[in-house]
């Protein structure tokens, strides 16, 4: 019998600047006839060209000394992977730099840099700065067969000024292993052989530059830039090994306000050389401006890969298929209407889940549909925690039970519900495509009416004794300090819907009490005095609130806390979210009525009270993109806007930024202007590869001021429900089947 010759399958590889080729696997020898000798010959080239392509090393983006993607201390047109986070130190003489860089898009990165530098000369006087700054980066083109890669850039949009900059880069690859690039700077990069900005052509007034030195930073002062003179720089590339790398730059920035005394300036011509020792690692020595060894580390980190990319957890329990004579008809029922039955299958049902990590806390039987009510408390992806459900009622269910509704319970509120076919889930366990195939099949809508607690689901009472860290990033007045601790946390629910938490710190060590920085501020000090919280709470009580959480209506939801709301304030807050089960968009409205605690963070509160309150709109895009307004009045009395973007991806890593503008000027704002920052959420599962819904979060500001501070109060209703929706369910549904 004949044996259809089995599809070549494409090759890739590289084989050039910019050039790739297509080759296809040979046929096997028993279906070449009388021509293997002539296709043998040129299988072997092939293969001898290929293996000659592959031995050439291939370059890797690297980061220059601000973080951003570039040479030495110049940037470059290209980007590091999408979604790529970078922590970047780089050192020499009198200069340290330390970035967070996130490529937030494939073409737009950005970058925190918190710099040090012992001996500054501006404003006429020589000193000691700790300069936070911001800059972005965006890819404008690709790199072409002949068209080199674009990019364009902001160099220290929000600092004070000392980095300001802007350019225009391109960057072209003459071969794999040799890279060059060329740009034109204004601002910083215009201290080389300047000229008349080219951009005067097309109108007179990029021909100057305003000189603002001013000391507050955080102003956006984008009027001033591309403007004033201009200069080249650029630099070559080359990858001399696949772990080794040399660069030779020609730097246009002169170091107006370091070189001065931070360290003796001669040329501007740099050269480095790096070493990646593993994918996530990069150390780079440099011989800096004639004068100076420089060194800098860069760590990489892929926010999609995970530790354990398929996790530890136990395998889910099969799904049991029910025989031809259990589905005949008409089918047996009886047990519907026997108290004992039902109670035995409630009984097994509980004891399933609770084998896979999920609290069964309310159970519905009819002769034809079970609707089975859940706590995921273990599972990072809830479609994780669906799966797991379902097939686990598989198991207890009568044959009769072909609908199955899983309902998803966050702090005793029914959510969503998910609504499976017991057939699909016997059709699809080992089906192809049985992802998309059980979505697709699958129904979402609004968790129907209250919970059916199950007798002794309640009540529920958890605590946990650990390590806490409290890490205080880039303060003006130093890079890092951080308290170590233990932490005491409980919760107590007595009934669906009421929870009361605790959380109780004693401090082992550590220095967020040394810092000698005293508030200067003019607006009620609802934040800028946390040096004196650090100082005098030794142990503290950073939260004792109730709350109370229900279902109003449709696609509402509710909440009233009481109590010490955060470590600073205690009092009352209320909300109300509108948002349907499978909208992208929601709509919530807060007010609260606080107290300022006492500085030793026990039971007292201080004289200061204020009304607060916000209007937030929530929005989620495609590809883990959020967005989120807050409008309203803040802890100070101020009144005005938060905005927030952040990107989630779908293993729990979050990161993000905010900035929030308010009636509060500049001036009476102080250091920073307004208050901004980044967010970075880590979880915990993505580090042990275990099943876990815990997470890590932190927040990273330039400055902490009272203009812009809000109530940090816990269990905020879109952070409660939302991914419990469909859109989150959706990114997450390749877990249905884990």
């Amino acid at each position: 019998m004949a044996t259809a010759p089995r599809p070549r399958r494409p090759i890739r590889s590289a084989t050039g600047a910019g050039l790739r080729e297509t080759r296809y696997e040979q046929d096997s020898p028993s279906a070449r006839g009388t021509h293997l000798p002539r296709r043998v010959l040129i299988s072997a080239s092939l293969c001898c060209l290929g293996l000659s392509a592959a031995a050439e090393p291939v370059l890797d983006t690297g980061l220059n000394s601000f973080g951003a993607p570039g040479l030495i201390d110049m940037p470059s047109a290209l980007s590091r992977p999408d979604g790529q986070l970078a922590l970047t130190a780089s050192h020499f003489q009198n200069n340290q730099r330390t970035t967070l860089s996130f490529q937030v898009t494939p073409r737009l990165s950005g970058s925190f840099t918190y710099a040090h530098i012992d001996d500054l000369t501006r404003n006429g006087t020589v000193g000691e700065l700790f300069d936070r700054s911001f800059s972005l980066h965006y890819r404008l083109a690709d790199e072409g067969l002949w068209q080199p890669a674009f990019a364009i850039g902001l160099n220290d949009v929000l600092g004070t000024g000392v980095y300001r900059s802007e350019y225009l880069v391109a960057t072209k690859t003459l071969t794999p292993a040799l890279r060059v690039t060329g740009g034109i700077g204004w601002g910083r990069l215009a201290g080389v052989d300047s000229f008349t900005n080219p951009l005067g052509l097309i109108d007179d007034s990029f021909e100057t530059r305003e000189a603002r030195d001013g000391n507050l930073g955080g102003e956006v002062e984008l009027g001033e830039a591309f403007h004033g003179p201009a200069a080249l720089f650029g630099g070559l590339e080359w990858q001399a090994t696949d772990t080794l790398k040399f660069t030779l730059e020609y730097s246009s920035d002169d170091y107006p306000y370091e070189g001065e005394s931070s360290f003796e300036y001669r040329s501007p011509v740099n050269v480095g050389v790096s070493y990646r020792p593993r994918p996530d690692l990069e150390l780079s020595a440099r011989y800096l401006y004639g004068s100076q060894l420089g060194l800098q580390a860069s760590f990489f980190v892929d926010p999609t890969a995970a530790r354990a990319p398929s996790g530890l957890e136990k395998a889910p329990p099969p799904v049991a298929v029910r025989s031809a004579a259990e589905l005949g008809w008409p089918q047996d029922t009886s047990w519907a209407a026997a108290p004992a039955r039902r109670d035995s299958i409630a009984m097994q049902a509980e004891q399933a889940l609770r084998a896979q990590g999920i609290d069964l806390v309310g159970l519905v039987l009819d002769a034809d549909r079970a609707r089975v009510e859940i706590v995921n408390e273990t599972y990072l992806q809830h479609p994780e925690a669906i799966g797991r459900s379902a097939r686990a009622m598989t198991q207890v269910l009568p044959a009769s039970v072909d609908r199955i509704e899983v309902v998803l319970v966050a702090n005793g509120m029914p959510t969503s519900v998910t609504t499976l076919r017991r057939r699909d889930l016997e059709d699809l366990e080992f089906a192809f495509d049985n992802g998309w195939s059980s979505f697709a099949r699958a129904r979402f809508g609004d968790a129907p009416g209250p919970l059916a607690p199950l007798p002794g689901s309640y009540p529920r009472f958890e605590w946990d004794l650990g390590p806490y860290l409290t890490p205080s990033l880039f303060d003006p007045d130093g890079p890092l300090r951080a308290d170590l601790g233990l932490e005491l946390n409980t919760r107590y629910a007595p009934a669906p819907g009421l929870l009361f938490r605790g959380q109780l710190r004693k401090k082992v060590v550590g220095n967020l009490d040394e810092t000698t920085r005293q508030s200067d501020s003019v607006l009620p000090r609802v934040r800028s005095d946390y040096n004196l919280y650090d100082t005098e709470a030794d142990p503290r009580l950073t939260e004792l609130t109730g709350a109370w959480f229900f279902r109003p209506g449709r696609d509402l939801y509710g909440r009233v806390s009481a109590g010490y709301l955060e470590p600073y304030f205690g009092g009352v807050s209320a909300e109300l979210l509108w948002k349907p089960v499978a909208s992208d968009f929601a709509l919530g409205v807060e007010a609260n009525y606080v107290a300022k605690r006492d500085y030793d963070m026990l039971f007292g509160f201080q004289d200061y009270e204020v009304a607060t309150g916000h209007v937030s709109a929530y929005y989620e895009w495609d590809n883990g993109y959020f967005g989120q307004i807050d409008v309203g009045r803040y802890l100070a009395g101020d009144w005005g806007t938060t905005l927030t973007l952040e990107r989630t991806f779908d293993n729990g890593w979050r990161v993000g930024a905010f900035a929030t503008f308010t009636d509060v000027s500049f001036e009476d704002f102080g250091e920073g202007s307004f208050d901004k920052g980044i967010t970075l959420t880590i979880p915990i599962g993505q580090i042990t590869g275990q099943p876990d819904r815990d997470t890590y979060s932190t927040v990273l500001r330039p400055v902490q001021r009272d203009g812009g501070a809000r109530l940090d109060v816990s269990d905020r209703l879109y952070d409660v429900v939302h991914d419990t929706h469909v859109p989150e369910l959706q990114e997450g549904w390749g877990r249905f089947w884990r």
